[in-house]
């Protein structure tokens, strides 16, 4: 797609900041382009951990791929439903009367209202006047932030379309979920790519980004040659924890950032606090016992529900629900027949224990 207009001004920003220093991901780009080859039209969605970096490959992908259209819930007050069809039927309708389309919005002079209706329908157009060769990718990163209270029980999350017309796409990105808390209800192809499926890819990505680091640093920075200042570098990661395994690019980038620097990055522990934010928020209706599992996930570092339970002498049903809404901070290990449950991130997992230890 050509003619699109320019992001929002906040769009753009988000955009740019995201794209500094980008590094590989190629078999994401890679599955985003077979899936599109494979199907003529579909749902394709990005899962990954906090800070994994999938605002990151979803900015670049709008960065080198002209006309697709953009929406980010991440950014303040962008998670409400009246927020994304203003701002996706902006876009869209000035695509479609780019093509030649006319009087678009006659017969819906509030296209913010509830339903999908006016989004179908100018999909439906903007299909129908593509060139074979042409593709409508519509991103939309964070979906697992988007606000669903002022939206009827069961609809689709931001009302997106059941069905869609053949060479529109949506391309979204989130944090790992249910599989019955999705909040889509689709008829149309669609593809899921979780990031944790591919470790050593994610981990190549990493060493070629702090490499990419490195290079970049200034000559006043480099006091010693390049050996001895990777070296350097090198073991002041160690230093704060990291090891060669590591595949969170928003951990090793404000490492990296506060490289010299004795404390914890205060960005990162901002960040961890969001997370513990809403950690809170969901089990704010039971919140010593959602305490108590949290300390022993902290100690245990990986458990069972099953152990969990038996700890804490309480039914695994209610331990169950607990772990079910703290699900994008979590990972599932499998091992025999009995699931694992850890903290995504052994730095998230350090931070916790230090600002649980004064609670008990």
């Amino acid at each position: 797609m050509n003619n699109i207009p320019k992001y929002t001004a906040e769009f753009e920003q988000f955009i740019n900041a995201k794209n500094h220093n980008f590094i590989g991901r190629e078999f994401v780009f890679s599955a985003i382009k077979n899936f599109i080859n494979q199907y003529d039209r579909g749902y394709f969605t990005i899962i990954g951990d906090p800070g994994i970096g999938k605002s990151a490959i979803i900015a670049h992908y709008v960065s080198q791929n002209s006309g697709i259209v953009y929406y980010n819930v991440e950014i303040a007050g962008k998670n409400h439903v009246e927020e994304f069809f203003t701002s996706i039927c902006t876009q869209l309708i000035e695509i479609a009367k780019n093509q030649g389309s006319t009087n678009i919005i006659a017969n819906f002079p509030d296209f913010t209202t509830e339903g999908s209706g006016f989004l179908s329908l100018l999909l439906q157009k903007i299909s129908d006047r593509l060139h074979p060769d042409q593709r409508l990718i519509i991103t939309i990163d964070g979906c697992d932030r988007i606000d669903i209270n002022n939206q009827p029980r069961g609809s689709n999350i931001f009302y997106l379309p059941r069905y869609l017309p053949e060479k529109v796409y949506f391309i979204l990105a989130r944090r790992p979920f249910l599989t019955d808390k999705s909040g889509l209800l689709i008829e149309t192809p669609a593809q899921y790519l979780d990031l944790s499926n591919y470790q050593e890819k994610n981990r190549a990505d990493i060493q070629e980004y702090i490499k990419n680091h490195l290079n970049k640093l200034s000559h006043s920075e480099r006091r010693f040659s390049e050996d001895k200042n990777t070296k350097d570098v090198s073991l002041k990661l160690a230093e704060k924890g990291f090891d060669d395994g590591e595949t969170n690019f928003m951990y090793v980038s404000e490492i990296l950032a506060a490289i010299n620097e004795d404390i914890y990055p205060e960005n990162l522990q901002i960040y961890y606090q969001t997370h513990l934010d809403k950690i809170n928020l969901v089990t704010s209706k039971q919140q010593r016992m959602g305490l108590l599992v949290l300390n022993i996930l902290v100690q245990e570092q990986s458990t069972s529900i099953e152990a969990i339970a038996e700890r804490l002498d309480i039914d695994e049903y209610e331990i169950k629900v607990i772990l079910d809404e703290w699900r994008e901070f979590l990972h599932l290990d499998s091992i025999a027949t009995e699931i694992y449950y850890s903290l995504y991130h052994a730095s998230f997992c350090d931070w916790l224990s230090q600002k649980i230890e004064s609670k008990f």
